[in-house]
């Protein structure tokens, strides 16, 4: 387990990077390749009712995929630090719902998708959706037919789970990027706005997910031992040496008063007499 919490946390450290890094790179490169006629081309055949749906679509995806699945993976993650109780059922229930949601969510995009825009998969912004809406749909049924704890599948399943649940959640996050920029790109209105409070709310998520796990050590360094531990640790030592002095006293002792044999209190007699 601590290997797998190290690749990934390595994994989500790379991934955030890439998120953070996607916007200006975007940005830098938009001025260089994109051609403002056919932009202008594109806002005049659009309707104002398009663009809402667009903007609806965008909004649901965002609140999907970009919020509610990466909250209850955060929310598992809590569960599986604690040692049982009504805390762990009550963070189990909340992953369930929050991940269910999303995936309804997800699955409300999608249709909208389908039904009122043009999907000819001609850019990486259609194309990661398709993938993440087959993908979204697994990881559900995974998760619903979820092994008891000691059976042999247990480990496999777990390690599919958290795998694919990353996956869909770091690439989730991605597309949404992609997808401001499909919008600025169809409608020339400017998403810098956007772009900035996403990557604000995926920053705090990620530091939330990579420091909880150093939380509960933070707060016992504040604690101090209370004064009636501190001398019994100092004593025992001590204690422990004057058992021994003790007992060597005693064994002394014990020689000192042993009776002495007759042969030589005969022998003394003799010698007085």
């Amino acid at each position: 387990m601590q290997v797998s919490d190290h690749l990934l946390r390595s994994f989500t450290i790379t991934a955030v990077s890439y998120v953070l890094l996607l916007p200006l790179v975007s940005c830098s490169s938009h001025g260089e390749f994109t051609n403002h006629t056919s932009i202008r081309e594109n806002v005049h055949k659009m309707s104002p009712q398009m663009t809402s749906y667009i903007a609806v679509h965008g909004l649901i995806l965002w609140v999907s995929m970009g919020f509610l699945m990466p909250v209850g993976i955060i929310t598992i993650r809590m569960a599986n630090k604690e040692e049982g109780g009504r805390r762990v059922k009550v963070l189990f229930y909340l992953h369930a719902i929050l991940q269910t949601l999303a995936v309804l969510l997800a699955t409300v995009g999608a249709v909208m998708s389908i039904k009122n825009f043009e999907n000819s998969f001609n850019n990486h912004h259609q194309r990661l959706g398709l993938a993440l809406y087959g993908a979204i749909w697994l990881q559900a049924l995974v998760g619903f037919f979820r092994p008891p704890r000691g059976s042999k599948r247990r480990s496999t399943w777990y390690l599919t789970h958290w795998i694919l649940g990353t996956a869909v959640s770091m690439v989730g996050i991605i597309n949404i990027y992609t997808g401001l920029e499909a919008y600025h790109s169809k409608t020339s209105k400017s998403t810098g706005v956007w772009t900035v409070l996403f990557t604000a709310q995926v920053s705090f998520v990620a530091f939330f997910y990579l420091f909880q796990d150093k939380w509960e050590y933070v707060q016992k360094q504040g604690l101090i031992l209370p004064h009636s531990q501190a001398p019994q640790q100092q004593t025992l030592p001590s204690d422990h040496q004057e058992n021994a002095v003790i007992v060597v006293a005693q064994r002394v002792n014990q020689k000192v008063l042993l009776p002495e044999p007759c042969g030589k209190s005969n022998a003394l007699g003799n010698l007085f007499d």
